[in-house]
């Protein structure tokens, strides 16, 4: 079998009320991938990126890289990881290599199932959207977990569906109803949103994954920081695993009349050219970007909360994929709840955004350097939050064993959480 390869796609923006509109074209030839913004959009909303796009008629080529030959705004539409993985297994079964798609052939196949508000005409005829209305979690889960362990090649289309979001753990976007037994990868009266996470063995915390990710949520949310909403489902015996994690989306919108809508999401990886594969972000621009793009001067304080909770949670897979913003339909900016937050220490100790140019251990010069940046009246002012962040992070073993962690694993965690603490704890002394 042979598809239709995509050289033209009409991209549009589904509004927090529900209504689709045009957004632009995006067209391809020899010299790479262009975009022009339509006419009625220019006049109605507002910039999808407001640093690497001009918001007017112009013909805009994308950069090679770091997205592909695609804009950062729509290359934020691509799943990596994961989403890849289940994408590339279809268009081998047309004999089509992963290296022999372009970015247009995948955001064709993506089409209406990315994460936040963009969708992609014409849809690519290798998505396959008749699945059952009600599907099973369990086996769902345990297929995304065959795959990622290499059981098997076979791919679930109900798999494929769900499976156009970013990471690279075995993950599915699921309509949820109250009870947690049904899903569905359409959107139901009677469910919500949710992006859930199962497990494998393969991971590094092996099946308590989900489990030391809701910890980490539940002591961000001590520490005063914004954290999806999310629950633990049951998994099945099968799966090795206890429970999975369901993190509510925040990027769809419920309206009282049943519709859906959704908000803009653009990464800081899309917004400033930031390739999240490698080290390529600072909390310095993070701070200065949340700042101005929010209009708030509140905007890098929170920023600063949630770089201090990653310095001393050791949340170190903090790259530019990893944080985010959402735009009302108004053009209004805020921060993104804070997501993917786990205990990740990195091969090097090191933290994928960096503390003005350190890896890791800023010093406290630095970080009052930070902290200035980031709007606080005072360095006093800043410890204060610092004492918050400190005081939730030392609660992981009584959260931990609340939530049942296997008790081996939230030993080694909390080995390392003390000596993280110990590393950085001239960041806590007054004067």
């Amino acid at each position: 079998m042979d598809y239709g390869r995509v050289n033209k796609l009409e991209v549009f923006r589904k509004l927090a009320n529900g209504v689709n509109v045009a957004v632009g074209v995006l067209a391809q030839n020899r010299q790479g991938i262009y975009f022009q913004y339509d006419t009625h959009y220019l006049n109605q909303y507002h910039n999808l990126s407001p640093f690497n796009l001009s918001f007017d008629s112009s013909l805009q080529l994308a950069p090679v890289r770091p997205h592909n030959s695609l804009h950062g705004a729509f290359s934020d539409s691509l799943p990596d990881g994961w989403g890849l993985l289940l994408m590339d297994r279809v268009f081998r079964q047309v004999n089509t290599l992963p290296a022999q798609i372009t970015a247009m052939d995948r955001l064709s196949f993506v089409g209406e199932g990315a994460m936040g508000a963009l969708s992609y005409l014409p849809i690519s005829e290798l998505q396959n959207n008749n699945v059952p209305e009600q599907l099973s979690i369990a086996q769902l889960g345990l297929q995304a977990q065959a795959i990622f362990d290499g059981q098997t090649s076979e791919v679930l289309q109900a798999l494929i569906n769900a499976g156009s979001s970013g990471g690279a753990r075995p993950k599915a976007q699921l309509y949820l109803n109250n009870h947690n037994d049904l899903c569905s990868t359409n959107v139901r009266d009677d469910s919500e949103a949710f992006l859930v996470k199962f497990t494998s063995s393969q991971l590094s915390l092996g099946h308590d994954e989900g489990v030391c990710e809701a910890a980490y949520l539940t002591m961000a949310k001590q520490a005063e920081i914004d954290v999806p909403e999310w629950r633990l489902l049951d998994a099945p015996r099968a799966s090795g695993a206890k429970q999975w994690l369901a993190v509510k989306r925040f990027d769809v919108v419920k309206n009282l009349d049943g519709n859906e809508g959704r908000l803009h999401l653009h990464s800081a990886s899309g917004l400033l050219d930031a390739d999240y594969r490698m080290p390529s972000l600072d909390y310095e621009d993070l701070i200065k970007v949340s700042s101005i793009i929010c209009r708030s001067p509140a905007a890098g304080q929170i920023m600063f909360r949630r770089m201090v909770f990653n310095l001393f949670a050791l949340n170190q897979d903090d790259h530019s994929k990893n944080w985010a913003f959402l735009q009302q339909d108004d053009g209004q900016w805020q921060l993104a709840p804070f997501y993917d937050v786990t205990f990740s220490p990195s091969s090097y100790s090191e933290h994928a955004t960096a503390f003005c140019g350190f890896g890791k251990q800023p010093s406290l010069k630095v970080m009052q350097k930070l902290a200035g940046q980031a709007n606080f009246a005072s360095w006093e002012q800043a410890q204060l939050v610092i004492d918050d962040v400190v005081e939730a992070v030392q609660s992981f073993t009584r959260i931990a064993n609340e939530l049942t962690i296997n008790s081996e694993v939230t030993r080694l965690i909390n080995k390392q959480l003390s000596s993280t603490y110990l590393d950085n704890k001239i960041l806590l002394q007054k004067k």
